[in-house]
């Protein structure tokens, strides 16, 4: 590796604008030419801030008062703003967290791909299809010439990320800031993606800086670690250094709170499911129209599956396989095309007075707390309107126990005449958790609750959901693509793929002792993290015959 700097951040300090609040404070580091930098740390501890504004793109209410920035030698503060402009794609390229929201979904992929070769390199259009091509190649896009004149939405989230990536690429820049790239990507996408992001760049010589909460990830893709914590670098050095041998509280707090296998816990095999699910089919109608119509989807294959009294079963699997449906068709938001859902050991059909009791005792808690709490309405009377279909209970009632599961959930009294965006996404989720809990349902159904959190507010959230399962008893289908969060919640583990259960059993079994070549694939595309006599942690693949270093292509 080079030992001159690509890149030098030096004394950075970013404000916001109006209060002259410190968001950034002091920030310096370096990153050489072909070096892989990760920056980590939680939500607002300013190292997308920081990032961003290497390129001039920190939002308008931030400004820079205090620092330089430094590439190939070049202060890019003192840059006209057409160099500056010229600079980033050609030099310096940017992979955000979410592709849908960065590629422009209006126009043919083509067209966008093309716009940065057309704008930075001096070729005519046949050279610059040809270098499109051979790019959407060597991601993994098996037809190349049909992905030009297609939409992004008419592509997984794995592609997209991929498209995107080839998009920078084209140019070879010299830096490539990728910001989250695979936090919305299930385990086996994520290790293709970042595996084929480190064979393009290393390839063309490119350094990239690493944004992420995702600790196993960037221990094993980056060189070194920059650990960020309200707005200042706390820590920084060598990865596998500092991850063995963390000096400062806050590193070691972020490694503590990594999810870890938990003891199994003793639950009675032999009772009676409280939720079965028997040959549950779910299709998904085609488009109609007066001159075609387009053929419908299985989505679920014939899944059975039971969920005893007290057990957490997760449900893991890759995007597309099927798990949310199955967990919305049993939730009752989807109507399943055949198959029969079971609940205390009754059949549940709807329209009927066992329906109405198994809906209300089947809670779900989604994925992003956000959308699914409206907006408009106080926190206690979200809460409070999972009680309205209990004509028993008295208003004075209602009120107590809103107030008793809150205290449950950790939110104090002053929180219940808060509104949703007053609220952190950790607290937002507990707010999630209290309405599907407030009524006491047997059963709920946890689709990725805690997938949007970064590393310290999951663990108090995983932590939280186990004390009050173990409080108030409650049966869980634990929906996840987070296999570390799952080795630490699960009791069974269940496996999709396409819509069928390729493999299920206890957790220890599922992890250690894999049978399905899927699921042994899934174990194996992330890495795990254990800890170590001197608190810290050291990297480790569940299973080490297995390569690592393959791009699987789609």
């Amino acid at each position: 590796m080079a030992t001159t700097e690509l890149l030098r951040v030096e004394g950075l300090r970013l404000a916001v604008a109006r209060t002259e609040l410190e968001v950034v404070k002091n920030v310096s580091f370096s990153v050489a030419p072909g070096e892989i930098v990760g920056i980590v740390g939680e939500s607002g501890s300013g190292k997308t801030l920081a990032a961003r504004s290497i390129m001039a793109l920190e939002p308008p209410a931030i400004r820079r008062t205090a620092g330089s920035i430094r590439f190939e030698g070049k202060d890019l503060a003192r840059l006209p703003p057409g160099e500056l402009r010229r600079l980033r794609g050609s030099r310096i390229g940017m992979v955000f967290q979410e592709p849908m929201t960065s590629l422009n979904p209006s126009m043919l992929i083509g067209r966008q791909l093309d716009e940065g070769l057309a704008l930075h390199r001096d070729i005519d259009a046949k050279e610059r299809r040809a270098l499109i091509l051979d790019m959407l190649r060597r991601v993994g896009i098996k037809d190349p010439e049909g992905a030009l004149a297609a939409y992004p939405h008419q592509f997984s989230g794995g592609m997209r990320q991929r498209i995107m990536l080839a998009s920078v690429m084209l140019l070879r820049p010299a830096l490539l800031i990728a910001d989250e790239p695979t936090t919305a990507l299930d385990a086996v996408v994520q290790r293709d993606v970042l595996e084929l992001m480190v064979e393009l760049t290393r390839e063309h010589g490119t350094a990239v800086l690493m944004i992420s909460h995702d600790l196993s990830m960037v221990a094993r893709y980056t060189d070194r670690i920059i650990v960020m914590c309200k707005g200042e670098i706390v820590e920084q050095g060598n990865t596998q250094d500092l991850l063995r041998h963390p000096r400062h509280p806050y590193t070691q707090k972020l490694l503590a709170a990594m999810p870890r296998r938990l003891p199994k816990r003793d639950l009675s095999t032999s009772v009676e499911p409280i939720v079965e699910v028997r040959g549950l089919v779910v299709e998904y109608r085609g488009r109609q129209g007066f001159f075609r119509k387009e053929p419908g989807k299985r989505a679920l294959h014939g899944v059975s599956l039971a969920v005893r009294p007290r057990e957490v079963v997760a449900l893991v699997g890759g995007s597309g396989s099927g798990k949310t449906t199955l967990g919305r068709a049993i939730a009752g938001l989807l109507d399943p095309a055949g198959g029969e859902i079971r609940f205390a050991g009754r059949p549940v059909r709807r329209a009927s007075e066992s329906w109405a009791n198994y809906r209300l005792n089947c809670q779900m808690v989604f994925q992003d707390p956000y959308s699914s709490l409206d907006p408009r309405m106080s926190i206690a009377d979200i809460v409070r309107e999972a009680l309205r279909l209990v004509p028993e209970m008295a208003h004075r009632e209602k009120v107590d126990r809103v107030r008793e599961i809150l205290h449950d959930v950790g939110l104090d009294d002053t929180f219940a005449g808060r509104y949703p965006h007053e609220l952190s996404g950790g607290q937002r989720q507990r707010v999630a958790i209290a309405r599907a809990l407030v009524r006491r349902p047997a059963f709920v159904i946890a689709d990725e609750p805690v997938s949007a959190l970064d590393v310290t507010v999951r663990a108090q959230v995983l932590d939280l959901f186990a004390d009050l399962q173990q409080r108030h008893g409650f049966s869980c289908l634990f929906i996840s693509h987070d296999l570390g969060v799952v080795e630490q919640i699960a009791d069974r583990v269940i496996v999709m793929q396409d819509g069928q259960i390729v493999e299920e059993g206890d957790r220890d079994t599922i992890f250690d002792q894999p049978q399905n070549p899927y699921t042994v694939k899934l174990l194996s595309a992330i890495p795990a993290l254990e800890g170590t006599a001197s608190g810290g942690v050291r990297l480790r693949w569940r299973f080490d015959d297995m390569p690592h270093s393959d791009v699987a292509t789609a």
